[in-house]
């Protein structure tokens, strides 16, 4: 039976997503051990006690809820019975124990993804991302993520913190990202992220017609409501944001101006492109987080694309940078749009 076994930790800086912080003792749960069955003879100092917290004592593997979890759905036997949860021990039973993986337990497993690799040498990869793939694994995407792709295309990455990822992009924005093979690579990518040397060009198709170029310097912190937003915030704990804009031109979707932005970020905190341009009052297309409702069915995803990608090779030390070219989608609605890029 194959066991997973999480990576070891390895002497690096701190990474970072989206220049973040990101703390790494909140990866992923250990799963630290098989999954092959238990069978347990209780003893009588257990008396009086519900099964489910003995189990949570003699199986300190696993959580208590992942415990309870499995005597719902059948997978604990008292005496050959079904168990339940609130099961009182007696003393003397034979319980069985027959542990189910847990999704986030695919979390570093390899699957074979099809990769749009732009580039690939002893250090790096760039990937063209799609829109619709998420990059690092997290509840509800457990599997299928860029993450797991890279572990099967590059199986050394699973000797990399968070195999080789230093940034990301949104799941519904298309485009570049870099991937460092090595750790070596890897902290001179972190350590060029903080100091914001690494050059990052997106297009942005926006709702409204904004002047010809702006710089947004607005600090981003978690939405003080919803939690899974990001917005402009002066709390203590938000950070530090800048983005410059450019127009490129206007034309009309849906009987509405669009206009599409080249964006640059100078920081590059989660949302922030999306966050800032909204603040301004020109929501990208297709946005259903931080768009307009009654706008959203126009596009399937925020019109957001990481066009340009710069920085200084780990190996060379020359400076290196990839394009990608619009994905279709967005082609195709930039051409509704009357806009010829």
């Amino acid at each position: 039976m194959d066991i997973f076994v999480k990576p070891p930790r390895q002497s690096a800086p701190e990474l970072t997503m989206d220049n973040e912080v990101i703390d790494d003792a909140d990866d992923f749960e250990v799963a630290s051990t098989g999954l092959e069955p238990f069978s347990l003879q209780l003893d009588d100092i257990y008396q009086g006690e519900r099964l489910d917290k003995v189990l949570a004592t003699l199986l300190p593997q696993f959580s208590r809820a992942r415990l309870q979890q499995w005597i719902e759905e059948g997978w604990v036997l008292v005496d050959g019975k079904p168990a339940k949860i609130r099961t009182t021990v007696l003393g003397g039973e034979n319980i069985s124990v027959e542990p189910q993986a847990a999704d986030h337990d695919q979390a570093f497993v390899a699957e074979p993804l099809d990769l749009r690799i732009v580039h690939e040498d002893d250090a790096l990869i760039i990937v063209n991302k799609p829109a619709g793939l998420v990059v690092h694994p997290a509840a509800g995407n457990w599997s299928g993520t860029l993450l797991n792709g890279l572990l099967h295309h590059s199986p050394q990455l699973m000797g990399v913190p968070r195999a080789g990822i230093v940034h990301r992009l949104d799941k519904d924005t298309s485009g570049l990202l870099v991937i460092a093979k090595t750790l070596k690579a890897q902290t001179d990518l972190v350590r060029q992220l903080q100091q914001r040397t690494v050059s990052r060009q997106y297009l942005a198709l926006v709702w409204g017609q904004p002047v010809s170029s702006g710089r947004i310097e607005a600090a981003i912190g978690r939405h003080p409501r919803e939690r899974t937003r990001m917005a402009i915030s002066k709390s203590p704990q938000a950070k530090l944001a800048i983005t410059h804009y450019q127009k490129v031109v206007s034309g009309q979707l849906d009987g509405r101006t669009v206009t599409l932005l080249r964006c640059q970020l100078e920081t590059g905190r989660t949302h922030q492109i999306r966050v800032h341009l909204q603040s301004l009052g020109f929501p990208i297309v297709g946005d259903a987080v931080y768009g307009k409702a009654h706008l959203v069915s126009v596009f399937p995803r925020q019109a957001l694309h990481a066009e340009r990608l710069g920085l200084v090779h780990p190996i060379s030390g020359t400076h290196t940078e990839w394009h990608a070219a619009l994905p279709a989608d967005m082609a195709d609605l930039l051409q509704q749009a009357g806009m010829a890029v």
